[in-house]
């Protein structure tokens, strides 16, 4: 008699809450109720979605991806009135590309045998593949590589000539529904974010960093206000298609200072190379806070940064009494330099 028992099959699911109002204590509740179907949850909280690991909540509840996923959703609109999008598959980026495929309120699965992956993978285009942004896109275009069955079906050399070595094979393992990262689970890290909306999906680049200088210095006056700190910045574009990248870059020393988090901001941007992208949606997340005393700032020889803060300090004053706006945009700051 053969005893080998057949592998279980993975189930990863994306899912992105849609909440009219984001707060952090509504993030943590919504956690928490993903926690009481599977506690192999990782929080995403710089796009408000998280990754949860399925597998073995499978066997416990007794349901397949669709009717766990269909009680999840359910739990989350009628415990918080939250919509939700989901994506589910044997893989992460299965799951995400799937997630980002959905609208608000539905739920999309790709189970973990080879005709279905593939079937939904081959038709998409090169783009939607995580780690595909569009500059990457653009040059695969070049070629003639235009969806991830186009990738897929490439020779590995060829496409080490136009990615480089590693992420050549990155997005040709992903074309091919390969992809061993595991969900890790943990806690939200505490984090303050800020979003902006375009009225209709923007080209201009030029608005795209006034928006992203927004955000900024949105994020600064609540960093300084709660008398916290950021070490890292992420941030998130969505585009027309709602596909996203989002970036993440380590602050030189830790701050609250708007001038230089606009620094690292449009580094982030500028890095991302936009110039022909339709974005819909911009979002800034300040990452890893620490208490605003935990600071150690360079002492500078000149008195330019000193005035900047005093300048900062007057404009949280204004935006107190006034209301946010009245101040002038971060863009009233010189370049940190």
């Amino acid at each position: 008699m053969n005893t080998t028992s057949r592998p279980r099959p993975r189930a990863i699911l994306r899912i992105h809450f849609h909440p009219a109002e984001r707060t952090e204590e509504l993030y943590g509740q919504l956690l928490a109720v993903i926690d009481g179907i599977s506690s192999r949850v990782e929080p995403l909280p710089a796009d408000w979605s998280a990754y949860v690991d399925l597998t073995g909540a499978l066997t416990y509840w007794g349901r397949d991806v669709e009717g766990l996923v269909a009680v999840l959703r359910l739990r989350l609109l009628a415990l918080h009135g939250v919509q939700c999008s989901a994506g589910a598959g044997p893989t992460r980026s299965i799951a995400a590309m799937a997630a980002d495929a959905t609208p608000p309120g539905a739920a999309t699965v790709v189970r973990d045998n080879p005709y279905e992956i593939a079937a939904f993978l081959r038709t998409k285009p090169a783009a939607a593949l995580p780690g595909i942004g569009p500059r990457t896109a653009r040059a695969l275009a070049r070629y003639g590589i235009t969806s991830v069955g186009d990738i897929a079906d490439t020779q590995l050399p060829t496409l080490q000539r136009i990615l480089g070595a590693a992420a050549a094979r990155l997005a040709h393992d992903r074309a091919r529904g390969i992809d061993e990262r595991p969900v890790v689970p943990g806690a939200a890290p505490k984090s303050l974010s800020a979003g902006h909306r375009f009225e209709h999906d923007e080209l201009d680049s030029d608005r795209h960093h006034r928006a992203v200088l927004g955000l900024v210095q949105e994020l600064g006056g609540r960093l300084r206000t709660s008398g916290e700190i950021a070490q890292a910045l992420t941030l998130t574009v969505t585009y027309a298609d709602r596909t996203q990248t989002t970036r993440s870059r380590r602050l030189a020393e830790p701050t609250a200072h708007t001038p230089a988090l606009a620094a690292t901001a449009r580094e982030l941007l500028t890095g991302l190379g936009l110039q022909r992208a339709r974005v819909r949606t911009l979002s800034l997340r300040a990452e890893r806070l620490r208490p605003a005393q935990d600071t150690v700032h360079q002492l500078t020889l000149d008195d330019r940064d000193y005035k900047l803060r005093r300048l900062e300090t007057a404009l949280d004053k204004a935006a107190t009494r006034y209301g946010n706006g009245v101040a002038g945009a971060a863009s009233t700051f010189p370049p940190a330099g």
